[in-house]
């Protein structure tokens, strides 16, 4: 027989095994939200950072006397412990939760007071000597500590996914350069446009994905202003006089970034534009990566019947039944990732419409959705750079055929003879099947020396000198 206590609410009474670590609030939560079998341990940035808000609060506590010191030190003790990745498994709540995320927040506190208890010599559950809601939440809420850990976990997670997206960014620009000089068919709406090299084409790929690390940099800065101090809705009830200046002062000092008080703490402990607008970015990111992937997926059909223009890294067999057969399943894989990330930035935007008169209780699925989000978009730039861009070859006598053979040389001649008799070139060259050299060659309106000068990649690509 396992040894048990007995914790009790307002509602009742719940028998936990007596080295639990969680309370009975947290096991209530346990029960009640079997939602996505994702707990608070799948994020560890969003346990480090409820972990630092408690710690902050506490310290804040102390010095404006709400917390004797043994209790503070203790609780700022385990808190360490667990920004340094302990104790993570008992973070045990699902991430979807009814309640504001109160499951979360007691969650925080009912572990913190256990293992604070422990370090004092005290059993889980002892709470006459350190209390979840009394101690450890001290002078807070759940409406301004589960915000303010949202964003910290956020922000924590920004800049690896920004140093992911870089990476594929100069994977790019590796594969321009090394495609540089090799020209080829440009195309809008699938049709032949004009002569370009595949070097500009990656290129430009390199380029789009570095303006969004510049913009997911930009918008992570509307997440330092939080609303910590606030406590219920913003009047600061409960909170000990001086206490806001210094947990932000703190919180700061240990998550490294420079937070700032709301101007308005009614107003931001309801209002959730920020993460909206976050999530716009990532919406962003996703909708240009899956462009791109659209693009090398295109380039690389074939291998005879399609494009083939590139070819990307054979990673694993294509099919269970057509032997030979490779399928481009990176960038497919990335295209899905962008489709959730898209779809989870529509739950974050009708959760923060949902809000209502002080509150809004749905920021749990948003803390989810846009978590998920950062990770599995950093988690997919990562297997594109690596198992994709970084091995993607060029078909460049393939690139050539194609434009020796395509009505784009006709766009040249526009200069030169006329759009009128460019256009009835390029015509008489699809109607017989002939190249448009051949058919100038023909027509004689232009000298051999003439057609190879303005025929030229050179000319083609780089255009008059400016």
């Amino acid at each position: 027989m396992h040894k048990t206590r007995t914790e009790r609410d307002s509602i009742g009474q719940v028998e936990l095994p007596a080295d639990c670590l969680h309370g009975i609030q947290t096991e209530r939560a346990r029960q009640n939200f079997p939602i996505t079998g994702v707990p608070l341990s799948h994020f560890p940035a969003l346990v480090r950072a409820l972990a630092m808000v408690k710690s902050a609060a506490a310290r804040a506590n102390e010095e404006t006397g709400g917390l004797v010191t043994e209790k503070a030190k203790a609780i700022a003790a385990v808190c360490k412990e667990i920004v340094r990745g302990r104790h993570h498994r008992h973070f045990s709540v699902d991430m979807i939760q009814g309640g504001a995320g109160t499951s979360t927040n007691m969650n925080a506190n009912e572990v913190i007071a256990n293992l604070a208890l422990l370090r004092m010599g005290h059993p889980p559950g002892s709470y006459a000597h350190l209390h979840p809601n009394d101690d450890v939440n001290h002078g807070q809420s759940t409406n301004d500590v589960y915000p303010t850990a949202i964003r910290l976990a956020v922000l924590a997670s920004t800049e690896p996914l920004c140093e992911a997206l870089h990476r594929l960014q100069q994977s790019f620009g590796e594969r321009a350069e090394a495609f540089d000089g090799i020209p080829k068919v440009g195309r809008t709406q699938l049709q032949d446009a004009v002569p370009m090299s595949l070097g500009m084409e990656f290129a430009s790929f390199a380029v789009t994905v570095g303006e969004d690390v510049d913009r997911l940099r930009d918008v992570s800065r509307l997440l330092t202003e939080v609303n910590l101090g606030g406590t219920a809705i913003g009047t600061g009830v409960n909170a000990e006089p001086g206490y806001a200046p210094l947990a932000l002062q703190y919180l700061s000092e240990m998550s490294g970034f420079e937070l700032q008080q709301a101007g308005n703490l009614i107003e931001a402990s309801s209002d959730l534009g920020a993460f909206v607008a976050y999530s716009g970015i990532l919406k962003r990111v996703a909708v240009k990566l899956s462009k791109i992937c659209n693009d090398l997926r295109l380039l690389s059909s074939g291998p005879r019947a399609g494009l083939g223009e590139i070819t990307l890294p054979a990673v694993q067999a294509g099919s269970s039944i057509m032997p030979g057969k490779v399928n481009p399943v990176i960038p497919e894989v990335v295209n899905q990732v962008c489709f959730q990330v898209i779809g989870n930035d529509l739950t974050i935007t009708m959760a923060a419409e949902a809000g209502q008169l002080q509150l809004n209780a749905m920021e749990p699925v948003v803390a989810y959705n846009l978590l998920e989000s950062i990770r599995i978009l950093r988690n997919a730039v990562d297997v594109l750079t690596e198992k994709c861009v970084a091995g993607i070859t060029a078909n460049a006598d393939r690139c050539a055929a194609l434009l020796d053979n395509s009505l784009v040389l006709a766009t040249a001649l526009a200069p030169h003879l006329g759009y009128d008799a460019a256009a009835r070139i390029a015509k008489a060259a699809l109607s017989s099947g002939r190249s448009i050299r051949a058919v100038l060659e023909e027509e004689g309106s232009l000298s051999a020396d003439r057609i190879d000068e303005i025929l030229s990649p050179a000319a083609m690509l780089n255009g008059p000198e400016r």
